[in-house]
This record gives C-alpha cells, sequence and structure tokens, in this order.
C-alpha cells in the first residue's frame, strides 16, 4: 500500500477514460491472433515512472516495458528471476545480485548494468528535481544504498531488515530498472510521455490519450518470447460500455460487473474468469473536522449502518464482508476483528450525547454503479439515525484528488477503494499520519499506530509481524474513522481462446503472460 503514495495524483487519469456506450475498434483477426485488445479502467497518465506513477493502469504498462530483478509468477506473488541472474539475502540487512549479461536497453541507450540498478533504487532515498520525494519513496525506505561491485553485480544494502521488500518492492512496479542515461536524456517524463526506455518483452509504441496504447513486442528482449506480437489497451470508462465491446468482439478481455457474469457467460466464445480480491473498500470519516472529531459521532455513524445490507445491495450479493483492510490468507489478517452491528437507538443516544441529534454530512464517492448503489443504502440507514446524509457522486480525475492537500481538510465522509498488496505493509501504510494530505483521508494521526507499523517492518519472524499488524489494526477499529465493507471480487470476461496474466489481486497484470490459448 506504498503505495493506491505516493498514490496522489491516483485519480487524476480516471477521468480519462472513454466516454458514451459504443466505439470503434479494429476486430481481432481470427488466424494468426498476433494482436489482442484489453480493456483498462482509464486512459493511462504520464509520467511513466516507476517511482512516479499513478496507479495500477500505469504499473502494467510499465512491468512490460522494464525489467525488475525478479518479477511476480502469473496467478500468484511467488516469483521468479527476471533481470537478475542471481539474487540472494545474505543477512538481514544485505542482499546480493548478479545481472544476467547482455540486456540491452532499446534505442540505443546500450547494455543494462549495476549502475543502472543503482541509479533506479537510490532515487527513492533522495530528493527529486523538486526537492520532493518520489510518490513511492516509501517502497525503499529501508534502503541505504545500492552498492556496485561489477558490471552486473552490486550489493543491496538495507538499514534495517526489510521483509516486505520482497513482495513490495523488488517483484514489482517499484523495483523495475531504468536507464541511467535515457533518464538524464529526458525519459520517463511527462514531458515525452511514450519516450519509455527499458530491456523488457514489450516497447510502448503508442499512446493516443483516451484512445489506445499500443505495446509492440521488443525484438532485443532475451527472455521468453511474450504470447502476442501486439497488445492494444483501450480505456473504457463504464462497465456496460466493455460489455457492449466484448459483445461485439471489439475488446477480447474486460472487467465486468460480478452481476453480469451468468449472462455474459452465454455469449458463444466467452468464458468467465472470477477470482477473490484482497483490494479493500471502506467508508471513511474525517476526524478533524467538527462534528466528526467528536469520536461519539463517529461511533454513531458506525452503528447506524448495516454493513451485510449495504453490499448486498450493491453488489447483488457477490462479494463477503470485510473486517478490515486486510484480506483473509494475507498475513496480518485480523480472524479475530469486531463484527460490528447496526444499533440505531445507541447511534441516536451517541449523537444526543454530542450535541448533534440532527446531523447533516456529506459523502464523497467515485461514479462506480456499485458505489453509489452504496451510497444511496448509506443515505437511507443513516436517515433511521437523524443523519441527512448527502451525495457526492464525482468522476475519477475529481474524485482522487478530494483528499489531498487543503481540500483534505473539507472532506467529511469518503468512501474509498484501495488495491491490496501480497504484505500488508502496503495496505496499512496509507493510514501513517505521513500520508495526511495525500492518502490518508480520514486524516487520524496515532502515534502508536505509526510506531507500530514502523516496528513490524524490520521484524523478520512472520508470527511477530502479524501480531504488530493485528495490534496496529486494532488502534483502527477503536478509532471508529473506518467502516470497512467488501474485499471484493474480481470478475472478468474474455475470449474462450485467450489464457491471462492476472495477479491474485485483480489490478495487476501481466501483459506479457496474455497468450493464445
Amino acid at each position: 500500500m506504498a503505495t493506491l503514495n505516493r498514490r496522489q495524483l491516483l485519480a487524476a487519469g480516471a477521468a480519462l477514460g472513454v466516454a458514451g456506450t459504443s466505439f470503434s475498434l479494429p476486430v481481432l483477426a481470427q488466424s494468426g491472433r498476433k494482436s489482442v485488445t484489453l480493456a483498462l479502467p482509464r486512459d493511462v497518465q504520464p509520467p511513466f515512472d516507476p517511482l512516479n506513477r499513478l496507479s495500477f493502469p500505469e504499473g502494467n504498462l510499465l512491468r512490460v516495458v522494464l525489467q525488475g530483478l525478479i518479477a511476480f509468477k502469473p496467478g500468484s506473488f511467488e516469483w521468479e528471476l527476471s533481470a537478475a541472474k542471481r539474487i540472494e539475502q545474505v543477512s538481514d540487512t544485505v542482499i546480493e545480485f548478479e545481472l544476467k549479461p547482455g540486456l540491452r536497453f532499446h534505442g540505443g541507450f546500450g547494455e543494462l548494468t549495476a549502475d543502472d540498478v543503482k541509479f533506479s533504487f537510490e532515487r527513492a532515498i533522495k530528493p527529486g528535481a523538486d526537492g520532493k520525494p518520489v510518490l513511492y519513496s516509501t517502497d525503499f525506505a529501508a534502503l541505504e544504498e545500492v552498492e556496485v561491485t561489477g558490471t552486473h553485480s552490486g550489493r543491496i544494502r538495507l538499514k534495517t531488515p526489510a521483509p516486505a521488500l520482497w513482495q513490495v518492492a523488488l517483484p514489482d512496479i517499484s523495483g523495475l530498472i531504468i536507464s541511467r542515461k535515457a533518464y538524464e536524456a529526458g525519459a520517463y517524463r511527462a514531458d515525452q510521455p511514450t519516450k519509455v526506455i527499458g530491456t523488457g518483452p514489450y516497447l510502448l509504441k503508442e499512446w493516443r490519450p483516451n484512445e489506445r496504447v499500443v505495446l509492440q513486442a521488443n525484438p532485443e528482449f532475451q527472455g521468453p518470447k511474450p504470447g502476442f506480437e501486439e497488445i492494444i489497451l483501450r480505456p473504457v470508462r463504464d462497465s456496460k460500455t466493455a460489455e457492449l465491446a466484448f459483445r461485439a468482439d471489439e475488446l477480447q478481455f474486460t472487467a465486468i460487473e460480478p452481476a453480469n457474469a451468468a449472462d455474459i457467460a452465454k455469449i458463444p466464445g466467452a468464458k468467465i474468469l472470477k477470482q477473490d480480491s484482497i483490494n479493500f473498500v471502506w467508508i471513511g470519516v474525517n476526524v478533524e473536522k467538527p462534528p466528526f472529531n467528536d469520536p461519539r459521532v463517529r461511533r454513531a455513524i458506525r452503528l447506524a449502518i448495516d454493513v451485510d445490507q449495504v453490499i448486498e445491495g450493491a453488489y447483488n450479493g457477490a462479494v463477503g464482508r470485510a473486517y478490515g483492510p486486510v484480506a483473509p490468507g494475507l498475513l496480518g489478517n485480523w480472524k479475530d476483528a469486531p463484527r460490528h452491528a447496526r444499533d440505531v437507538a445507541a447511534a441516536k443516544k451517541l449523537l444526543a450525547e454530542a450535541g448533534v441529534p440532527a446531523l447533516r454530512a456529506k459523502l464523497t464517492l467515485l461514479n462506480k454503479p456499485a458505489y453509489q448503489n452504496a451510497g444511496i443504502i448509506v443515505q437511507a440507514q443513516l436517515a433511521e439515525a437523524g443523519i441527512t446524509l448527502d451525495l457526492d457522486v464525482q468522476e475519477g480525475g475529481s474524485f482522487w484528488s478530494a483528499g489531498n492537500g487543503e481540500a483534505g481538510k473539507n472532506l467529511e465522509l469518503s468512501l474509498q477503494r484501495f488495491g491490496g498488496k501480497a504484505d500488508p505493509s502496503f495496505q496499512l501504510q496509507w493510514f501513517t499520519a505521513s500520508q495526511i494530505g495525500s492518502w490518508n483521508w480520514q486524516r487520524w494521526n496515532s502515534p502508536e499506530y505509526d510506531a507500530l507499523f514502523a516496528k513490524a517492518g524490520g521484524v523478520t519472524d512472520p508470527a511477530e509481524r502479524a501480531r504488530l499488524y493485528i495490534e496496529a489494526q486494532k488502534l483502527i477499529d477503536e478509532s471508529a474513522a473506518f467502516i470497512w465493507l467488501t474485499h471484493e471480487v474480481n470478475v472478468y470476461a474474455l475470449k474462450d481462446w485467450l489464457t491471462p496474466g492476472i495477479l491474485p489481486n485483480g489490478d495487476d497484470q501481466l501483459y506479457n503472460r496474455f497468450s493464445p490459448a
């Protein structure tokens, strides 16, 4: 959860998706299948820079143009070697690596060397030209330096043990290696968005804002040949448009609403892929703004909401309930988290004690059907407790900046959804004090929580790490500033001849592992 830090701009690009109910796309040739067209939930937005990316759509593009030392395997959070010939943790604070020789950056920028690794990783611990840290700096928070020991070898030296490095950074987007020479020549920047120089399986051939991204197989790539010579990524803002395009064979892969899966499965040549998610959706309350700075008011709001009814109505019963930010199956999942039940009478009593028996509040939410339905249900539930709730439904561009900077001080309630990663540090980082003004829209500040979070990050024993992360989640629960809804479920429609490459959180996809079945 570095990092939706660093997700400071997450949403600016969400408003750039394709609007309307139809659009013209090239239909895939049915013989040869050298090309495939995949849906994006929104248009990508530069800079296409591993440490300053917006979110997962940009990350998925970067992970096939660049390489890291290691990379995730499809369908799991296990990793395999990528640019590294060898990598080994020789002590709690030292990782040694050796690169595969002869990996070449396209565009004439030479061979990938240990100096490029040093440059790429140390950018995370050095201020940029504007004096500010990169957006995903916390992914490498434990990094002291990268020591170059040879053209293709080096040591990653850490200030403290950092087990999360093997899940959140090295095999993921923040661990991708850029060319020092290309960066100094202006690559990876917003003013030259398609100048993304890498050693990966694809080249960024074209980006037409709001229309398409074209990835072309890199003829110089030294790893396994990707499944398609060309991948076209189409931004599609709403699920209905995506479903219509899929029916017309203008898209061969797209996320869909869970409630529509049975109907789409009847389409000849289609199949449905369902995947439990580790992402998390919740309603957050700004603890700084009166009267929500009174914990009695926050507890009253939580008591007035029937979460089971909300997710049943919003998701048509297709998802389970969440009781915290860390999903079941992950280290740090709080199995015994409280199951808060609705109690309207208790909510009214708390509001009266707080001196606000007739409260008016505003819920800011994204214009996604499931979230809007959830908002309408919550609105009705709160009304029974004497709370008038106004719904502020926003496009992605405005929504994802609603809690940032000074504007975040005026936020009241917000319905948010963040992507999850394999390590709980990612999910829990967003609620530290350092994220206030960026992604801690609750503006919740707990020194005790921050201390537990920091301590857990340096613990190598999994059981102790889990205990510390659960203790941190207990403080989150005590704040009553977080009303957990669901971890959602990922549902995709795809052609029956297509094999996708998807990681367990659903958002992260390996385009080079998409292939004809």
